[in-house]
């Protein structure tokens, strides 16, 4: 571990230095004046300051710099993964630049590249890790590289499909055989040669180092064959970037309201097709959906090539989830709730009632656990941690027990939407796709939290009883019912710089959609919500069945001790009937005597 935090160290330092040295470059192109002309100093820091993409580059000389001081100070696999998360919003800032920042579709121009270059980085940067970390890993070196191939097998599809994306943005099939289509081309099919090499050499790479034999060279014979490919792959890739695309887009003179503000068409009239053939993708969130739906197929597959069963009903759950939640990140809620309250209200009603109440019934984490190797079967001697590790660390710490508690699950459920919608959070949601991401992450997130806690089937929360249940669930929907009727009897227009000015020729005005949104929230919202309780009723039913037939099997076998003890019961109360009139009989003349014998 010290040792990969070291090499980190010194990878962000370069990476720092670099950063730097673009925005000094950058600003010396904007600014006509070479960097050692006089006055070149606040040339730069307005450029740095005051120029949109000069702050880009800024922020990331920060964060790969703050990466480069922080990783030598983290020891821990949590801290190293916070700083890996940085990383990526580096990352994240830097696809802001370049092509992509000019794109038609800017949402998906940026998301294409930021997972084009997070794919890129993993790939080559554990290559590049390899031949350093090889003296240190010892027996270990053959599980890494096969933990290696796994991940450089899924960064391949990544790399490629953004790629082929990104290109899509800038030209049509006639762009093609212009000069920036035949480097598209030639970097596509270097791509392919190099995804089929690769898995070649380290298929056998890796069967030969399990065999035992010499890893020296046998590790650099992968790392220098894979990396005079990506050599290539990475020139045709820098004339790419600094060649101009076929078809620029243009600036018009007569953008629309929704152009300026969108960046993107007004969509059509929103009839009952539209809703379902209107499409705006957003490559990040359907990559999400794609992998987990693959994972969790591979997961049943697994399960039942050993022998074990997994419910049909959880994998078509989870595969009608997965396939809803693209419909309302992509499809018709997510091209109109760009222009509509109402739209948005229903992907938000979606996001965070329908999507988490399918995957909840689908358990997913219960099935990752099964099915994912533990540590002692995938031979981890360095205690390095897996996928099922992660997970479960993320389960059972202490913030994860606090966020699937079922009280903090539901403030959270229903606080978080009113602080979202009065705030400018609900601002930075329309006008970033960063906030759009944060947006649908968070309440993804949060409705799962709260149904998972409810009637979900993976580990986490600490669950209530029923009844408290119930009555947290219906706590729940007063509230959300609360701030839908709120919402329908405001005549204040949210984010009206935004809906009010959006230019629509067609539809309601936005205050009349605003209060259709807030129906929507009050009442299919609520529909959702009635299926919690009613799937409460049932397992609470369910629950004392259980107990009820636990019961009977104790009975039979060691024999209701309750019942005996209670008919023994019954049967002494006659005796004790009988001697009671006895001494009550008795009590008189003792007592009289004892007052005779007084005088």
């Amino acid at each position: 571990m010290p040792r990969v935090l070291n090499i980190a160290a010194v990878a962000a330092a370069a990476w720092t230095v670099l950063a730097l040295a673009r925005l000094i470059l950058a600003c010396a192109s904007v600014s006509g004046q070479p960097p050692a002309t006089a006055g070149f100093g606040s040339q730069l820091q307005l450029y740095a300051t005051q120029v949109e993409l000069g702050r880009t580059q800024l922020s990331v000389v920060i964060l790969v710099s703050l990466v480069s001081v922080l990783v030598l100070l983290v020891r821990t696999p949590a801290g190293a993964a916070v700083l890996a998360a940085v990383a990526v919003v580096a990352l994240w800032q830097e696809s802001q630049t370049g092509h992509a920042a000019g794109a038609a579709n800017h949402e998906l121009a940026t998301s294409s590249m930021v997972m084009h270059q997070v794919a890129a980085a993993i790939w080559v940067g554990g290559l590049l890790a390899l031949p350093l970390l090889r003296a240190h890993l010892g027996g270990d070196l053959a599980p890494v590289v096969a933990r290696y191939s796994t991940i450089a097998g899924w960064c391949l599809p990544a790399v490629a499909v953004s790629g082929v994306v990104n290109g899509a943005l800038r030209t049509g099939w006639g762009g093609l055989t212009t000069e920036w289509g035949a480097l598209l081309i030639a970097k596509a099919l270097l791509l392919l040669f190099l995804g089929v090499l690769g898995l070649m050499h380290r298929r056998r790479v890796v069967r030969h180092l399990a065999d035992g034999a010499p890893g020296r060279g046998l590790l650099w014979r992968l790392v220098s064959v894979e990396l005079m490919v990506m050599g290539a792959v990475s020139g045709v890739a820098v004339a790419l970037s600094s060649t101009p695309p076929p078809e620029q887009e243009s600036a018009s003179e007569s953008l629309t309201p929704a152009e300026i503000l969108t960046g993107s068409p007004l969509p059509p009239e929103p009839t009952a097709m539209s809703w379902l053939s209107e499409w705006r993708w957003d490559l990040l969130t359907a990559a999400a959906a794609t992998v987990g739906a693959v994972m969790y197929v591979r997961w049943v597959r697994r399960l039942h090539r050993r022998g074990d069963r997994w419910p049909v009903l959880r994998t078509v759950s989870f595969l009608a989830a997965m396939a809803v939640f693209v419909w309302a990140t992509s499809g018709g809620p997510a091209t109109y709730g760009r222009v509509l309250f109402s739209a948005h209200m229903l992907a938000h009603m979606v996001l965070v009632m329908v999507v988490p109440i399918l995957v909840a019934l689908s358990a997913p984490v219960t099935l990752a656990l099964r099915a994912l190797p533990s540590r002692a079967s995938t031979h981890r001697a360095d205690r390095s941690r897996g996928p099922r590790e992660w997970l479960l660390v993320m389960v059972h710490s202490r913030l994860g027990r606090v966020l699937a508690h079922p009280l903090f699950a539901a403030v959270n459920f229903s606080g978080s939407m009113v602080l979202f919608y009065y705030t400018d959070a609900f601002g930075w949601a329309l006008r970033s796709h960063v906030g759009h991401l944060a947006m649908v992450l968070h309440f993804s997130v949060a409705g799962y939290l709260f149904v998972n806690a409810m009637i979900g089937l993976d580990p986490g929360p600490t669950r209530l009883g029923y009844p408290q249940r119930l009555l947290l669930l219906f706590v729940t929907m007063a509230f959300h019912a609360f701030f839908g009727v709120s919402l329908l009897q405001s005549t204040a227009l949210l984010q009206a710089d935004w809906f009010g000015a959006m230019g629509r020729p067609w539809g309601p005005s936005a205050i009349e959609d605003q209060q259709a949104g807030a129906a929507i929230t009050w009442g299919i919202g609520e529909l959702p919500t009635l299926a919690l309780a009613v799937g409460l009723v049932y397992g609470w039913a369910r629950d004392d069945d259980r107990a009820a037939r636990r019961r009977d099997r104790h009975v039979e076998r060691d024999g209701d001790l309750e019942l005996e003890e209670y008919n023994r019961m019954l049967a002494e109360l006659p005796r004790t009937a009988a001697e009671a009139p006895a001494e009550t009989d008795g009590a008189p003349p003792a007592q009289g005597r004892a007052s005779r014998q007084a005088p």
